[in-house]
């Protein structure tokens, strides 16, 4: 009989469940695809005694983690702790020196020592797999490694973070501001347990930079992902973007410059009749340019149980049908270390700003914006109060540097009611 691929299966939360059922319940499915049993020997967790759902009874327990990845009836960590350090670190590590493959959902791990993992694993003739990591069930990670091997990428851009769509979405269709709606997803418990994961693009922008890596040929280097959350945008300007043609996303993009690496995690404009502008509620999406294939999208739910688990039982099989990939597609030692952009590719974008009600007040943000080389496109000022005037102002392509030096100008003027707001208008 072909010997069974064992795994050790380190987290028993949400994912970790979901893999115990997906074992469970396909095992013959399972088998037949890989051409050989699929079974886990043993699990880990924090607590031994919580009722997780699915029966545990017939699996060995280790209650350190890192005795698991070491047990010799185990081919296959399975590590959804979670963490960048700690036991998912070091029982990842432990996996790779005892020479197991290791399939892993954290992306915060891999964002932060992926190199030196990716490094050390294959060393050791060892996998590290990750498809779980970025995109929950969209199978982004194969489609970079395999399906296009043999494309330049010139660009990866995407949503990949369920919880800011969520709440940018629902703004939109019910026109709460985001107070109440951050309120909602933490009640409906789609947020982190630290929020700023989630918001503050933090999240978003370890799944960015894994598969800038993949893309561009590069080691992962999250320290360089520019990153803002959503955290300032309001109900106004949900609706002036919609006025306008546009929806606003928390958009990753990377690309390959002669300036550099891009990699920036952020929330811009982008068409509303566009595939990103289109996407809703919690779902992900990623979009992936070649110099072969030009442009795909891939749409998906980005993460939950069933999504997630499907990911690592595909990284899973894999490894059961023997199958052989480098962690980030190439030889982690032939991975050289990008620069990163000194600045980002010229773009349109939208400012939301109040005017004090006094003379000239326009005609001197006119003058500031001149002066920092900065065109208007179009103007639009809306109904103001005694005091104040909204005012939005749509750019001509610029440099974020020369609009920097335009926004601390305005900031100085003694008509200015609060500090403006810039939002990049990328084009999809």
């Amino acid at each position: 009989m072909t010997q069974p691929l064992r795994l050790g299966l380190a987290g028993l939360g949400t994912v970790g469940t979901g893999v115990v059922r997906i074992v469970r319940q396909k095992a013959d499915l399972l088998a037949a695809r890989a051409g050989r049993p699929v079974t886990i020997t043993a699990v880990s967790a924090r607590t031994r005694d919580t009722d997780r759902g699915v029966p545990l009874s017939e699996y060995d327990w280790e209650d350190d983690p890192v005795a698991l990845a070491r047990r010799d009836d185990v081919d296959v960590l399975v590590e959804l702790m979670g963490g960048s350090d700690g036991p998912a670190k070091a029982a990842t590590e432990a996996a790779i020196a005892a020479g197991k493959d290791v399939v892993t959902a954290n992306k915060a791990m891999l964002a932060h020592h992926g190199q030196a993992l990716a490094e050390a694993a294959e060393a050791a003739g060892r996998l590290i797999r990750f498809e779980g990591a970025v995109a929950g069930g969209i199978p982004v990670i194969k489609v970079l490694t395999e399906g296009l091997a043999g494309n330049d990428i010139t660009r990866v851009m995407g949503v990949m973070n369920g919880t800011c769509n969520y709440i940018l979405t629902r703004m939109q269709a019910t026109g709460l501001p985001y107070a109440d709606v951050f309120e909602e997803a933490r009640q409906l418990g789609f947020l982190e347990a630290d929020p700023t994961l989630d918001v503050g693009g933090i999240d978003a922008g370890h799944k960015l930079a894994l598969m800038a890596a993949i893309a561009f040929g590069c080691r992962v280097d999250f320290d360089a992902v520019e990153l803002e959350g959503i955290e300032r945008i309001t109900i106004e300007d949900i609706r002036h973007a919609a006025d306008m043609g546009f929806r606003i996303k928390l958009l990753g993009v990377s690309q390959m410059t002669g300036r550099g690496l891009e990699q920036r995690m952020s929330p811009c404009l982008v068409p509303a009749d566009s595939p990103l502008g289109q996407l809703e509620g919690g779902t992900n999406m990623c979009v992936i340019e070649g110099d072969r294939v030009e442009q795909i999208v891939l749409r998906g739910p980005g993460a939950g149980e069933g999504p997630t688990a499907s990911a690592v039982m595909g990284d899973v099989m894999d490894i059961a049908r023997g199958m052989r990939i480098s962690t980030f597609g190439q030889p982690a030692a032939s991975l050289a270390q990008a620069r990163p952009a000194q600045a980002a590719t010229p773009a349109p974008f939208y400012l939301r700003m109040a005017l004090q009600d006094k003379p000239g007040a326009l005609a001197k943000v006119a003058t500031v914006l001149g002066e920092a080389g900065v065109s208007i496109d179009r103007m639009r000022q809306y109904r103001h109060d005694a005091s104040t005037a909204p005012v939005l102002i749509v750019t001509h392509k610029t440099t974020r540097n020369a609009l920097d030096t335009a926004l601390v100008a305005m900031r100085k003027l003694d008509v200015m009611a609060y500090a403006p707001v810039a939002l990049r208008i990328e084009s999809v």
